[in-house]
Order: C-alpha cells, then structure tokens, then sequence
C-alpha cells in the first residue's frame, strides 16, 4: 500500500469541487464573471445557498470575488485550476512509477504462449 498523501490545499480544493453545485458555478465561471444575483437565476437557487457555496471555493482559491457598488462579481482563478490539474497528473505518475508491474504466475491472465486448454478462463474442450 503506497502512503504517499496529497498536498492539504490539494485535498481541500478537490473536495470543494466534489459538490455537484459548486462543480455547476465553477462551470458557469469558466464561460464569464458573474455577480451573485446572476448565479441565483442560472442555478434557480437562494441567495444564502449560492453565497455558502461561492465561499468554499473562495476559501479553496478556485474563485476570486471583486466588490463593486453593492455587487459582489465571482471570476474562476484558472491558474489555480491549472495548477490543480498538474499536482493531480504528479501525484498520480509518481504513484504509478512506485508500482512494481510484474506478471505472477498463478495470475489470471491470459497468456498467448500457454495452451488455451490450460488456460483457467477457457472451459475443457471435450473431445
């Protein structure tokens, strides 16, 4: 068993976009700002629902927010995206490269060289 653990903010930002909403707005992020009366209409939500979770992935660093007038607009910190993706695509290749691939013998695997009637996965031929 490998015990290797990703980064907290890692582990924070994944389970911030875990949530189906949350996954919705940042969706929504990626095509434009948006300000927080125009998340309510799109995701037919309450104010205090769309703000809960607006905060989470403020907290996470997936959204930045910028206060004008009364409005209060959301964009997606893409950089933060990116650099999500990148500590996901290390930790998995460095899992991967732990791994030790070896072929055991009573596998089940099926295996060219051998006889297909020897072959646990293919029935007895009867004659």
């Amino acid at each position: 068993m490998l015990t290797t653990q990703a980064e907290p903010l890692t582990l924070i930002r994944l389970k911030a976009l875990a949530h189906d909403l949350r996954y919705e707005i940042v969706c929504l992020l990626a095509q434009r700002e948006l300000c927080v009366c125009e998340l309510e209409v799109l995701l037919e939500g309450g104010q205090s629902k769309v703000s809960y979770h607006l905060n989470i992935l403020k907290e996470a660093g997936i959204v930045g927010v910028e206060q004008r007038g009364k409005n209060s607009f959301y964009r997606l910190e893409r950089q933060t995206l990116y650099t999500l993706g990148g500590e996901l695509l290390k930790d998995v290749l460095h899992r991967f490269d732990a791994l030790e691939l070896t072929h055991q013998d009573n596998s089940m695997c099926y295996d060219k060289s051998r006889d297909a009637n020897s072959n646990p996965l293919y029935p007895q031929q009867r004659p």
